[in-house]
């Protein structure tokens, strides 16, 4: 095997793997490197995102789902269920087969491309060397024309309370429970930290969620954070905001997680821990000396608007720079950047990237929220449509939450998106490919959408901005 390529890839993640085919699909000679290894030893594609993140988390989201509405909506249908009870065990597997057939695809996809997959470690050294070691020990050196650089991210402790793998773990380790844990403390209300909240309560878990910030959701619209409060309360979600950490102290058998608030000092014993308060760019071992890649206060690796390092023919993209950790951010990133080596143009619209909450119901946005928009001054117009006036949620027997739409008052322009209701993650695509080309809300009014279905609230919303909806009231 050559030890020379147009493109070393490190990192075989979101943003590495598809850089990688798509330099490949451009002509280019490939290599990726990826270092991840599974609890068992085993190597594997697709980083954090397909072993230990978005896909077996949506799979035990979508499992423990299907026990709540058994549970509390099949009656509704006229659908008897007695005595239902999840198998954890098989719950697992199946999550443990979808994430295997996920990262295996990979190698199948690197196959059929030309590129050349390396598992275990790689260190960008000067020169555009990159020292690659496998999983044995071994050591090669290759050398690049242009290297990207795709290291991801990994999770964050808090002091004071230090992860054990056991009773403390991170998101990968409660994506692993053998066993529904009778009492859990879930540490951080954000993204990672309410679907893992929701998914063992679901399950039955007795769960607290201790989040420091004193607003829910603080990056969703407002509107949005009120009925999703709404709804995790109804789900049995004990949320307590402006909650901050200061100590855990574990037990034979349970955690004491101590913890202060605007009324003083609290305690809350639990059995399992989850820390969940935001993930931090993966760097370690990456850079020799003298590679010119420079990294900010923060750790992030600086780059420009076009991912270009401050170290010539050196790219960095997903987790490991700016802007949301987001897997199909890194994605848009790794393919432009492939395409702009080849001498191709590219460019990420980074105004339309949206963000999605898979709980129930699910949230998803694109844009602004309307509180930073008045917040900078802004002319606005806005228009929501409930689910409830949905004949297609309610058939669904799935009538909570809204869309909402927020356009500037002069031109038109959507500006922002924000949707809490059934299947969100899937209807705010339309919207990201409204603002892709600045569409006005009244280019939705003039898309004609299909009937029964839930893609309409989108349509209504966007009538109602200007008070023209017909199957809502225009407030």
């Amino acid at each position: 095997m050559s030890d020379n390529f147009d493109v070393i890839v490190i990192g075989g993640g979101p943003g590495g793997y598809p850089a990688a085919i798509r330099a490949a699909q451009n002509g280019l000679t490939v290599a990726c490197i990826d270092g991840w290894r599974n609890r068992d030893g085993s190597p594997a594609f697709g980083g954090t995102c397909l072993n230990a993140g978005c896909i077996p988390s949506k799979a035990l989201l979508e499992s423990s789902e299907l026990l709540h509405r058994a549970q509390h909506e099949f009656a509704a249908h006229g659908l008897r269920v007695e005595g239902i009870a999840m198998d954890i065990a098989k719950m697992q597997q199946r999550k443990a087969n979808i994430v295997r057939q996920s990262t295996q695809g990979i190698l199948a996809l690197f196959k059929a491309a030309g590129v050349t997959p390396l598992q275990g470690r790689g260190r960008l050294l000067a020169g555009r060397q990159v020292e690659f070691t496998d999983h044995a020990g071994q050591m090669r050196r290759l050398q690049a024309r242009q290297v990207v650089l795709a290291s991801g991210s990994e999770p964050m402790a808090l002091p004071g309370v230090p992860f054990d793998g056991d009773r403390i773990v991170d998101s990968w380790g409660a994506l692993e429970f053998q066993e529904v844990p009778p009492r859990l403390c879930v540490i951080g209300a954000g993204v990672i930290g309410l679907e893992l909240g929701s998914v063992w309560r679901r399950l039955g878990a007795e769960t607290v969620v201790l989040e420091a910030l004193e607003q829910l959701l603080p990056m969703a619209d407002g509107q949005v954070a009120k009925e999703a409060a709404r709804h995790f309360k109804r789900l049995g979600l004990d949320i307590r905001l402006g909650a901050r950490v200061t100590a855990a102290v574990v037990g034979e058998k349970e955690v004491t997680i101590r913890y202060t608030d605007a009324k003083g000092e609290h305690s809350v014993v639990v059995d399992r821990v989850v820390v969940a308060i935001g993930r931090r760019p993966f760097t370690a071992g990456l850079l020799g000396e003298d590679t010119g890649v420079q990294l900010d206060a923060r750790g992030f690796i600086e780059v420009d608007e076009h991912c270009r390092t401050t170290a010539a023919e050196v790219w960095a993209v997903g987790d490991c720079v700016r802007g949301p950790m987001l897997a199909h951010k890194a994605r848009e990133e790794g393919v432009a950047v492939a395409d702009r080596i080849a001498g191709r143009y590219a460019e990420v619209n980074y105004r339309a990237i949206p963000g999605v909450i898979y709980t129930a119901p699910e949230i998803a946005w694109v844009g602004q929220n309307e509180e930073q928009l008045r917040a900078a001054g802004r002319a606005i117009k806005t228009g929501s449509f409930p689910f409830a006036a949905s004949g297609r949620a309610r058939a669904m027997e799935a009538p909570a939450g809204f869309c909402k739409i927020i356009a500037d008052a002069g031109s038109d322009e959507i500006l922002g998106v924000h949707v809490i209701g059934p299947m969100a993650g899937e209807l705010i695509a339309e919207a990201v490919l409204a603002m892709e080309y600045s569409a006005s809300s009244e280019d939705l009014q003039r898309t004609i959408h299909a009937h029964p279905t839930l893609a309409e609230a989108m349509h209504e919303a966007a009538l109602a901005v200007d008070k023209r909806a017909i199957d809502a009231l225009n407030r």
